[in-house]
């Protein structure tokens, strides 16, 4: 089976998938148009995941022996979503929370069903936890989404140490590993990043109120304990360790931004 336009073809499987999905659950939909981009799994960028993550970190023929493209995908989060959470005060907003777990259980879905496709077409197809794939101890991914999506060109990384895509870092990332050959998707050449572009920002900071986050580091400690806060507070829901100040209403949003009045 050959797969004239990948990118296009993942795209439109993955919105056909959320479709069926939020119908067949009866779900709020919280997500905009999906995002998709491919890496090479021989890409060099993949070894230096060892020296800026962790020595544990995977690489994709750990996930996959005999990888060849790594697959990520990004559902950027409706922006009433991010206004909601913004607005919510102290804890992260309810429906934030909500979106978490719904989130959590589409990128399955959808990874499931990608394998299923991708293996159709007579490959092979491996998939990892959207979430909670950590070091507990020291709080470090062994798979970081965020950093195979750099590393496929979907966004470069802000101040608030999240991706920016094209439509902006408010959202969450998936992937899976295959050995289906695909082109790889170009990195953006220039930072999306206003602080980091040369222009004032640092909107992300200022939204942080929990020392977690500063101009010049991140304490992922205190941002778990933020996190571990609001799973407290709704407890009557299954674990919803957010927060996500830091990506609601800020010029990257919802979009590459322009200026720092961007919103």
């Amino acid at each position: 089976m050959i797969i004239e336009q990948p990118l296009m073809w993942l795209r439109d499987e993955i919105q056909s998938i959320i479709a069926d999905w939020c119908e067949e659950k009866r779900s709020e939909n919280y997500w905009r148009e999906p995002l998709v981009a491919v890496a090479s799994a021989s890409d060099p960028l993949f070894g230096d995941l060892h020296r800026v993550i962790d020595l544990t970190h995977a690489m994709p023929t750990d996930i996959l022996p005999g990888a060849e493209s790594v697959i990520v995908f990004f559902l950027p989060f409706q922006q009433w979503l991010g206004r909601e959470n913004d607005q919510a005060g102290f804890h992260a907003a309810r429906g934030w929370a909500a979106s978490y777990l719904a989130t959590n259980e589409l990128i399955q879905t959808i990874n499931a069903h990608l394998r299923s496709r991708i293996e159709d077409a007579g490959y092979q197809a491996a998939v990892t936890p959207a979430t909670h794939n950590f070091d507990e101890r020291k709080l470090i991914s062994r798979w970081s989404h965020k950093h195979l999506a750099y590393i496929a060109g979907l966004g470069t990384f802000g101040c608030n140490h999240l991706l920016i895509t094209a439509s902006g870092c408010c959202g969450r990332l998936g992937s899976l590993v295959t050995s289906m050959p695909l082109p790889p998707t170009p990195r953006p050449d220039q930072e999306w990043c206003l602080e980091k572009a040369g222009s004032e920002c640092f909107a992300c900071v200022l939204k942080c109120s929990y020392e977690a986050l500063f101009e010049n580091r991140y304490d992922r400690r205190k941002c778990y304990e933020q996190c571990l806060i609001n799973d407290r507070y709704y407890a009557d829901l299954p674990l919803v360790d957010v927060c996500g100040k830091c990506a609601c209403e800020v010029p990257c949003s919802y979009c590459i931004p322009t200026s720092a009045a961007d919103k």
